[in-house]
């Protein structure tokens, strides 16, 4: 049956293609000055594998006409429109684990936004690699992008609901067992305290924090007079504490404060923020092969907690110092209010 004036067609391109079937629609008329008259224009609705694809994918336009340019932005688009808008609302550790899920995704960068299917998605999840905590994020990037491509029209249905990452509950691929410091690498550590960044991996052992908390902590927010320092942006909302600084490595935090003009207590030898992978990959692994010690920065973190344990201090302290997030009840987060005088004594007994 012919279709209506103005419908559209379904074209077939010539040369072998993966998509040789054109879905257009026409767009008035335009004078052509080489053919000397008027010609039609076209606007491209998509692609399609086979005539039938192409004539449903006329008829769902027609049922629910939407803007072709934005049919054309691509996943790589999408993510840049929405990143623009979202990352100056959130902390860098959030961008930097947002930037980290969108470089798994380079199967889709090219697609179309609104062409891309559940198929295409899970791809990304079961070949990507990566253990689970991983998977999540990259599954709320999904989240963040459809939410975003739907409320813009780019797209009418969220694939990103049905994505499977629970087959991967138990894939950790890059998984290890906590390694704490010992005694004697502590021992260690303090015969090399001259060296700035074996000062930072002190620090980091006697104030247990996330690693990227601290290097994201800007000097504002340190107060060395009353020995303690404020985390104003974590993971978790039990990780915006106050942290006490012990006495052992206060001369250290007061090095590196005047040691630059830079806003952020550490910083690079350029005096710049240290970003988490700059660090870890340049300095961190780099120290680590030289002193031969075989760590990672949240091994600094579970040291802390250890050592705090085996001193005997109060749990609902040690969860108070180190910000965690998992096993405070609701006694301790309502009727706690550790001062800084408190924090204090407990991490100088260690």
């Amino acid at each position: 049956m012919k279709s209506p004036n103005g419908y559209g067609s379904v074209f077939k391109m010539s040369g072998k293609r993966r998509k040789p079937y054109m879905v257009r629609i026409t767009d008035g008329w335009e004078f052509d000055p080489v053919k000397e008259k008027q010609v039609q224009k076209y606007i491209i609705v998509g692609y399609a594998s086979t005539r039938a694809e192409g004539q449903q994918m006329l008829a769902d336009y027609h049922r629910n006409p939407f803007d072709t340019k934005l049919a054309r932005l691509t996943f790589q688009d999408v993510y840049e429109y929405w990143s623009k808008s979202k990352f100056p609302t959130i902390s860098k550790s959030n961008i930097h684990g947002y930037e980290a899920s969108y470089n798994v995704c380079g199967t889709l960068y090219k697609k179309p936004f609104r062409d891309i299917k559940l198929a295409d998605l899970q791809y990304v999840i079961d070949s990507c690699n990566k253990n689970f905590p991983t998977l999540k994020k990259i599954k709320t990037l999904f989240n963040q992008l459809y939410k975003y491509a739907m409320q813009n029209d780019i797209c009418i249905k969220d694939y990103s609901t049905y994505v499977d990452i629970l087959k991967h509950s138990d894939k950790n691929p890059d998984k290890r067992d906590h390694n704490k410091f010992t005694r004697s690498e502590v021992d260690k550590l303090w015969t090399m305290k001259d060296d700035p960044f074996i000062q930072i991996v002190l620090m980091l052992i006697y104030n247990g924090c996330r690693i990227t908390e601290f290097l994201d902590l800007k000097k504002e927010n340190v107060n060395l007079e009353e020995q303690y320092f404020d985390v104003v942006a974590s993971k978790t909302k039990s990780g915006i504490r106050r942290v006490p600084i012990a006495d052992k490595v206060l001369p250290f935090y007061k090095s590196w404060y005047e040691s630059s003009d830079c806003e952020y207590l550490l910083h690079t030898p350029d005096n710049e923020h240290f970003a988490y992978w700059n660090y870890h990959t340049t300095y961190w692994n780099a120290l680590m092969e030289n002193i031969g010690l075989d760590h990672n920065p949240h091994d600094t973190r579970h040291t802390c907690i250890s050592m705090l344990a085996e001193a005997h201090v109060d749990p609902t302290m040690i969860k108070s110092i180190v910000g965690h997030s998992g096993a405070m009840s609701l006694t301790e987060k309502v009727y706690t209010h550790l001062d800084v005088k408190a924090l204090l004594e407990a991490i100088n007994q260690i």
